[in-house]
C-alpha cells in the first residue's frame, strides 16, 4: 500500500498528510491517486465528518506537481501529457472542491503551484504564519493545469490572480488571506489546534445541512444567480422531510418558548 499519503482518523476527523517531505510533498501521480482513493474511503465512512489536508515535515504543504514525472509524459506528446498529467490533477481538485464533506487545508509551508491549487479548490484554508503562495507554472512555460488559472480569478478577482500567474511571484499568507485564498493565518504551533477546532465547530451541526451547503455553493458558483437560488431551494427542500430539520426547529422552540424576561420575537416566524 503507498504511504505517499497517510491518514489518520480521530474525534470523527480523517487527517490527510501529503507524505513526500524529502521531495517537499510534490504531487506525482501516485501520491495523487492515493489521495482519490482515501477521498472514496472517506466519503462512505459515516464515523467521519470532516476532512484536514496538511503537510508532511516542517517545510512544506506541496511545492506542486512532480516535474520530473510528468515532463515525462509531456515529452510523450500531447494526449499522454493531458491524460496522465493535467486530467489526473484536475480529477483530484474537483473532487476536493465538491467533496460533500467539509475539506480543511492546513498549509504549513510552502504552498506552490498544485499545492495552492489544492488550497484554492478546498472548502476552507487556514495558514501558518510560515505558509508561502505561488503560481510558479510560468516560470516552466506553462499556465497552471489544475484548475488555477480558474479558480484563482473567482477568489481573488482577475486583476490580481493574473498578477499573480503572469509574474509567478510568492506572496505571503497575508496576501493569501486578504485575496481569500486562505481564511485564517495563525502562528505556526497554533496551525493543527485552529484546523480542527473549526472542524469540530462545523460537526456540531447536522452533517446533511453541512452537506447542502456545501453542495450549493460549489454548484451554484459556476450558474446565473436564478440557477444558483433554485439549487438553493432544492437543498432545503431535501431537508424538509429530514429528522435533522424537525429535531433542531423543535430543540430551538424548547429553548426559547420559556424565555424569562420574554425575549424580541419579532423574527421568531422565520427563526
Amino acid at each position: 500500500m503507498s504511504n505517499t499519503v497517510l491518514m489518520q482518523i480521530s474525534e470523527g476527523i480523517a487527517q490527510l498528510t501529503l507524505n513526500r517531505a524529502e521531495k517537499l510533498n510534490a504531487l506525482n501521480y501516485e501520491l495523487i491517486d492515493r489521495l482519490l482513493a482515501l477521498l472514496d474511503t472517506i466519503e462512505v465512512n459515516d464515523k467521519v465528518g470532516a476532512v484536514i489536508i496538511t503537510g508532511a515535515g516542517e517545510r512544506a504543504f506541496s511545492a506542486g506537481g512532480d516535474i520530473h514525472e510528468f515532463s515525462e509524459s509531456v515529452a510523450k506528446g500531447v494526449n499522454p501529457a493531458v491524460r496522465d498529467f493535467v486530467r489526473r490533477g484536475q480529477r483530484l481538485t474537483a473532487r476536493l472542491e465538491s467533496f460533500p464533506k467539509p475539506v480543511i487545508a492546513a498549509v504549513n509551508g510552502i504552498a506552490y503551484g498544485g499545492g495552492c491549487e489544492i488550497t484554492e479548490a478546498v472548502h476552507l484554508a487556514i495558514a501558518s504564519e510560515r505558509a508561502r503562495f505561488a503560481k510558479p507554472e510560468i516560470k516552466l512555460g506553462m499556465p497552471p493545469t489544475f484548475g488555477g488559472t480558474q479558480r484563482l480569478p473567482r477568489l481573488a478577482g482577475r486583476k490580481h490572480a493574473l498578477e499573480l500567474l503572469l509574474t509567478g511571484e510568492d506572496f505571503s499568507p497575508d496576501r493569501a488571506r486578504d485575496m481569500g485564498l486562505v481564511n485564517h493565518v495563525v502562528a505556526h504551533e497554533e496551525l493543527m489546534p485552529a484546523t480542527r477546532d473549526l472542524a469540530r465547530r462545523i460537526m456540531g451541526y447536522s452533517p446533511l445541512a453541512v452537506r447542502s451547503i456545501i453542495t450549493a455553493v460549489t454548484r451554484g458558483l459556476n450558474m446565473s444567480i436564478s440557477e444558483g437560488l433554485l439549487v438553493e431551494s432544492e437543498q432545503f427542500a431535501q431537508m424538509v422531510p429530514t429528522d435533522d430539520l424537525s429535531d433542531a426547529l423543535a430543540a430551538w422552540k424548547g429553548r426559547h418558548i420559556h424565555d424569562d424576561p420574554p425575549r424580541d420575537r419579532s423574527f421568531s416566524r422565520y427563526y
